[in-house]
């Protein structure tokens, strides 16, 4: 009997041992594609090419309307963010000193290119780094500001669009007028110290004259200075705001519209996304379509161009728009012959 139960057990045993090693060979198996299909994975991910990344320097507030834009264009482009490309926004709100000091980083860390947007940032964008090329969108003539050698060759490592922020000057303020026919007096904010803004409040004092109009200025040199001008702002100080080209001062948008709508300002800005978020009017070109026609300017340096020979654009299709939300707040009728010209009406 004893034999007969060590025998079944020894067969057991062995048919176990043989089942064992069938299962063994069974998850060895799994393992092994398993780690095959992980290093295929880590290889095709090793291959796959980095997105290129790319810097953008600007002040805040309406500048990222053109943001926007350039996502879109490269989007057309066929370009898939995250996947082709990232962007690295650095916003110094309003501070020039921290955009020279974003610039010189973004270079350090080797972005593809940096998108630069207002004059006074790209500017100090360039002043702050020395190899890495940079496409701008600039209010102002980039040749005679000492950014590009020529519109046809620009030379050295910047390239882009050229816009009419302070070429309309004298224009938006015309039809300021023509929105309010019983306007006497203006108020304006900007940095004395930003040539663009200075040239621009010079042109708008000359319109101001030739208009009969009151031009009163409030200089500032901070973000500070210039929330607490607004701050000191009085009701009935002045009939309308009107915005100087100055990327600092429109780091303040929201709080420029928030104020005069409180103080029962009427405010004529250049950027329609302003009358979007409040403003009465605005006229100027839209920067959402200054980003996306600057994607052309990316995606040939990505691909090898050297910013030295991309002639720069100029933009001079111009939009007005009026916010009639805004109007009504305001106790204001827009005169008919101007609201249908507007490009853009906000009901």
């Amino acid at each position: 009997m004893n034999q007969k139960f060590w025998r079944r057990s020894l067969r057991l045993s062995s048919g176990f041992n043989r089942k064992s090693k069938i299962e063994n060979r069974k998850w060895a198996g799994i393992v092994a594609v398993g780690v095959t299909l992980a290093m295929c994975g880590a290889v095709a991910e090793a291959q796959q090419p980095k997105p290129s990344r790319i810097g953008v320097l600007l002040q805040g507030g309406a500048a990222y309307e053109a943001v926007d834009g350039l996502r879109q264009g490269l989007k057309e482009l066929g370009y898939e963010e995250r996947k082709q490309f990232v962007l690295d926004i650095r916003d110094s709100k309003g501070d020039i000193k921290a955009v020279e000091e974003a610039a010189r980083n973004l270079e350090r860390e080797k972005v593809k290119l940096i998108y630069a947007f207002t004059t006074s940032v790209v500017t100090a964008a360039k002043k702050a780094t020395t190899e890495v090329p940079i496409v701008f969108n600039v209010g102002s003539d980039p040749v005679t500001g000492g950014l590009v050698e020529s519109f046809v060759k620009p030379g050295g490592r910047l390239t882009g669009i050229h816009y009419l922020a302070r070429d309309l000057t004298g224009k938006r303020l015309e039809i300021l007028k023509e929105i309010l026919p019983k306007l006497r007096s203006v108020l304006t904010i900007y940095d004395p110290a930003n040539r663009v803004s200075k040239e621009s409040a010079q042109l708008a004092r000359e319109e101001a004259k030739r208009l009969g109009l009151k031009f009163m200025e409030r200089h500032v040199s901070s973000v500070e200075e210039v929330r607490n001008a607004l701050k000191e702002l009085k009701a009935g100080e002045a009939d309308a705001f009107f915005y100087i080209p100055d990327a600092m001062v429109a780091s303040q948008s929201e709080l420029i519209i928030d104020t005069t709508k409180a103080k029962k300002l009427a405010t004529m800005f250049q950027e329609g996304g302003l009358v979007a978020k409040g403003g009465l009017a605005s006229y100027g070109q839209s920067y959402y379509e200054l980003g996306r026609l600057s994607a052309k300017y990316v995606q040939k340096i990505l691909g090898g161009a050297q910013p030295r020979d991309l002639r720069i654009e100029t933009v001079e299709d111009v939009e007005l728009a009026i916010n009639l939300k805004t109007a009504k707040q305001l106790g204001l009728t827009i005169p008919p012959n101007v609201l249908a010209r507007a490009s853009k009406v906000i009901r």
